[in-house]
C-alpha cells in the first residue's frame, strides 16, 4: 500500500479537505470518535495565550470539543479551505458559534498532515480579540455577509445531549 504522500495531487487535495470537514462535522455532533479519527494518536492543538492550551492526543482533542458544544453551546462552520498537498498543509477560516452566552469568534487555523496516513498531526489557531467582553469577535469593518460568511450556526442549538437548555441564558 502506497503511502497518502505518494497519492496525485487532487486526491490528497480532496482527502485533507475532507478530513477537516469530517473533524468540523465531528465537533458539531460532540462525536468524539468521529473528531479523534481524523487526528495521529499524538496529534497536538495549538490555541493563542490564556486558553488552556496546547491540547496533546486525539482523543483528548475531541472530548474538548464535545465538552464545550455541550456546555456552551459551540457550533462551527468553515468559511474557506485552502489546501497544498506539496506540503501536507492547509489552511481554513472558521467561525466558531457560541451559542449559550451568545455570541461568535472567527479565526483561521493552520493544518500538518502526516505523509503517510494523511490524518492530522498538528492545528495551529489563530484569532485575537480586544478584551473588552465583546460577544462577537470579527475583523472591525469587515463585511462578512458581502463575502459570503455564515451569519448564524449552521446547526440547532442546543444539542441534543447539552447540559443546558434555551431558557438558561
Amino acid at each position: 500500500m502506497s503511502s497518502f504522500a505518494d497519492l496525485p495531487r487532487a486526491t490528497k487535495r480532496a482527502r485533507m479537505e475532507a478530513t477537516i470537514r469530517t473533524y468540523f462535522d465531528g465537533c458539531n455532533e460532540a462525536d468524539v470518535a468521529k473528531m479523534a479519527a481524523q487526528f495521529t494518536p499524538d496529534a497536538v492543538h495549538y490555541f493563542p495565550p490564556g486558553l488552556d492550551g496546547p491540547w496533546t492526543g486525539n482523543t483528548t482533542i475531541g472530548e474538548n470539543w464535545r465538552r464545550l458544544t455541550l456546555t456552551i453551546g459551540s457550533a462551527w462552520s468553515i468559511e474557506r479551505v485552502i489546501a497544498e498537498p506539496e506540503t501536507l498543509q492547509a489552511v481554513i477560516e472558521w467561525t466558531h458559534w457560541k451559542t449559550r452566552p451568545g455570541g461568535y469568534l472567527r479565526g483561521d487555523e493552520w493544518y500538518r498532515f502526516d505523509p503517510e496516513t494523511g490524518l492530522i498531526t498538528e492545528i495551529r489557531a489563530f484569532y485575537a480579540s480586544a478584551p473588552d467582553g465583546r460577544s462577537e469577535v470579527t475583523l472591525e469593518g469587515y463585511d462578512y455577509a458581502a463575502n459570503g460568511f455564515h451569519l448564524k450556526p449552521p446547526v440547532a442549538r442546543p444539542h441534543p445531549d447539552a447540559e443546558y437548555d434555551d431558557t438558561e441564558h
